[in-house]
């Protein structure tokens, strides 16, 4: 509204799709502690990383939405519409938003929801769903390959490696929180004993290093770090259970500021292919 004086104070927030969106923050019934909620999406552009885009060439991003209750899909196509048309990266480079698909768990288009024009779905598109039940083979070695800068609260210190009863524990948190948020409620599982086995599982081989990035806010003007470590972890023992969740990482990020595409994941399983990873997007 013009005369809004932020999404904090705003009296209609609840059905505000902004301040959902951008600015969540905590309501009557939401999570115990949780101040600020995290945001309903996380981006995926690491490809473009250092690139430069020459007039007339086309560039691609993903952006991982979790809001099942209120899904914003025509305001985020619009959102990002008029972001490029005002100027994108640090010269503001001026661009079209042409097309918006929704894609598959292998990456394949799965429907197209916007032509650069008008939007192609009545109805929001089906969302993708990754089963977290354990599958009934055995799997008793993985590794994990950290893809962007990735930073682990353990207690309330960041961790200096991924061990793996930090990691498996705030994949949970997270998606038992995007749940309760933004979903069907938080997951009916045994937290505690969950990680404890999630504890008994050994580090094998760490192979990390730290990287450091920052990013420049252009409403405030402040630049922010937002690095970690990269690289490669192999872990052992009984991790049926456990390889489901660690799936979903790749989908919502683990650890710190997701929400800007830290904390992406890949998995495979050592003893044959890779890892097929219940959450809804």
């Amino acid at each position: 509204m013009p005369d809004c004086n932020g999404a904090r104070e705003c009296e209609i927030r609840a059905a505000c799709p902004y301040a959902r969106m951008f600015e969540p923050a905590a309501l009557a019934g939401g999570p115990s502690g949780l101040a600020d909620w995290p945001r309903p999406f996380v981006f995926r552009a690491t490809h473009l990383d250092g690139r430069t885009v020459a007039p007339g060439g086309a560039f691609s991003f993903d952006l991982n939405l979790f809001d099942m209750r209120s899904p914003a899909i025509a305001y985020l196509v619009l959102t990002f519409a008029q972001l490029a048309h005002e100027g994108l990266g640090p010269s503001r480079g001026r661009a079209d938003l042409r097309d918006v698909t929704l894609l598959d768990e292998g990456g394949e288009c799965a429907a197209r929801i916007y032509d650069g024009e008008t939007f192609l779905l009545q109805e929001g598109p089906a969302p993708l769903t990754l089963d977290l039940a354990a599958g009934a083979e055995r799997v008793e070695r993985v590794r994990v390959r950290f893809v962007t800068p990735t930073e682990l609260k353990s207690g309330q210190q960041l961790a200096e490696r991924p061990e793996f009863g930090a990691l498996a524990g705030r994949i949970r948190d997270r998606v038992s929180t995007l749940r309760e948020l933004y979903g069907e409620g938080p997951l009916e599982i045994d937290f505690r004993g969950f990680g404890e086995r999630a504890a008994r599982v050994k580090m094998t081989r760490c192979e990390i290093g730290r990287v450091e990035v920052a990013r420049r806010s252009s409403r405030t003007g402040q630049v922010h770090p937002i690095g970690g470590f990269v690289g490669e972890a192999e872990y052992a023992g009984e991790l049926g259970e456990f390889v489901p969740y660690l799936k979903a990482g790749k989908w919502v990020g683990v650890g710190r500021q997701t929400v800007w595409g830290k904390g992406e994941i890949a998995v495979q399983a050592l003893h044959g292919g890779p890892v097929r990873g219940t959450l809804e997007l």
